[in-house]
């Protein structure tokens, strides 16, 4: 795992949605918005799975993710890549409940996803473009 920059957790917490891509074992993408993420620590991500369909069976079949993100103040953007693990059951998915009910009882909270930060990019324009930072 990597950790993250705290530039990097500022852009993720000032965006919403944001939008994650995954891919199905045969490499089909699929890219949705998210609203329900919030940082674990440096390192891990935890993503509410209210509705995913095809995001679900992608991370069955595929368990990777990128996520990019973008201020408009700081004019920061990156891509942050890694691994998921998702839990139905057990304390993690009981903690995401417990959140995203305290949101919006409403919500289905079908699954806990886990992002573990692996890798992460600039992702905005000019001479740094896809530099690796982590």
């Amino acid at each position: 795992m990597a950790k993250m920059p705290e530039d990097v957790k500022q852009t993720l917490e000032k965006q919403k949605p944001v939008p994650i891509a995954t891919a199905s074992k045969n490499g089909v993408p699929n890219v949705v918005f998210i609203g329900l993420l919030k940082i674990l620590d440096d390192e891990r991500l935890l993503i509410a799975d209210n509705f995913f369909n095809k995001t679900a069976a992608n991370l069955h079949e595929n368990p990777k993710m990128s996520i990019v993100c973008y201020n408009s103040e700081t004019k920061k953007s990156f891509q942050i890549k890694g691994s998921v693990e998702v839990h139905k059951s057990g304390p993690i998915y009981e903690d995401m409940v417990k959140w995203v009910h305290g949101v919006n009882p409403k919500l289905p909270a079908k699954a806990a996803v886990v992002f573990k930060v692996e890798e992460i990019y600039n992702a905005m324009w000019g001479p740094g473009a896809g530099e690796r930072i982590v």
